[in-house]
């Protein structure tokens, strides 16, 4: 006679089912964080004005989620936090900026599919980034550039909202170098990709951040528009970020040097010259 086994509830409890999760591919969670951070951002506009601030910073804890969820199987030790500083304050950044535009769906509409993109190739990025730490990877140097360019877009918004408010000298000095530091650190720690974030990448973090921050104090004191004054600080953060990341990556060369500095000295005489300077 034909036995049968008797199917206890345990067994059913330890049958595995598919799991959806695992089914999306890397991609497909990009595309999925940009596209919910976008419609995110969309819609903090209808929020109160009282509780704008705090729906910026919802969106901003969000964008680390999820890309945490997105880039979850490459991170290991320090790059959860130096592989999503970017995207998570990018995030912050647009999100401040956002509300310093027209109030017109004409306006804020491109902005929010601007954004997505820009959140979509920046986690692309950050894993190359993720990635080239366990191996070699072809596409680092195309990653640095990306990279770089987008930690120059964050710090223009952050400086943009942070001299719209028109605060005194010190406490120009002071947001502006909080918000510097973490961008610096991550642009420097991308280089080597180490292990932990070293004395050396803390040490010229820290000096740079006071660099940028004391241009925000001296511009201060300038008669200058926020934007003009946002594009120095920026054009300060491109110059001694620049310069750091080529000294760490060993390419340093007087030709880069010349480079780098004529950028700013351009920028820098394009600021002087249109300056109102009369009372």
């Amino acid at each position: 006679m034909m036995k049968f086994e008797k199917i206890t509830i345990s067994k059913i409890q330890n049958f595995k089912r598919p799991n959806f999760i695992i089914l999306i591919s890397k991609r497909q969670r990009f595309i999925i964080s940009a596209f919910l951070l976008s419609i995110g951002l969309l819609a903090i506009q209808f929020a109160n004005i009282s509780w704008r601030y705090q729906a910026i910073f919802g969106l901003t804890v969000l964008t680390y989620i999820l890309s945490a969820w997105s880039l979850r199987e490459g991170l290991n030790g320090i790059e959860w936090l130096t592989v999503l500083i970017l995207p998570t304050l990018f995030t912050g950044g647009v999100g401040l900026f956002y509300f310093l535009l027209p109030s017109s769906w004409l306006t804020r509409l491109p902005v929010a599919f601007l954004y997505g993109l820009g959140l979509y190739v920046l986690l692309l990025t950050e894993n190359i980034f993720a990635v080239a730490a366990i191996r070699n990877i072809q596409l680092l140097r195309a990653a640095h550039a990306v990279g770089f360019l987008l930690t120059l877009l964050t710090g223009f918004f952050l400086y943009n909202t942070i001299l719209s408010f028109r605060f005194s000298f010190w406490l120009n000095f002071v947001l502006v170098f909080i918000a510097s530091l973490p961008l610096i650190i991550q642009g420097l720690w991308s280089i080597n990709l180490e292990e932990k974030i070293s004395q050396q990448i803390w040490f010229y973090s820290v000096a740079l951040s006071l660099i940028i921050a004391e241009g925000a104090l001296a511009l201060s004191f300038w008669p200058v528009t926020v934007s003009a004054s946002s594009l120095a600080l920026i054009t300060i953060m491109y110059v001694v970020l620049g310069l750091t990341q080529h000294h760490l990556s060993q390419h340093l060369f007087k030709k880069t040097i010349n480079e780098y500095l004529l950028v700013g000295i351009v920028v820098l005489a394009v600021i002087i010259l249109t300056t109102q300077w009369g009372g």
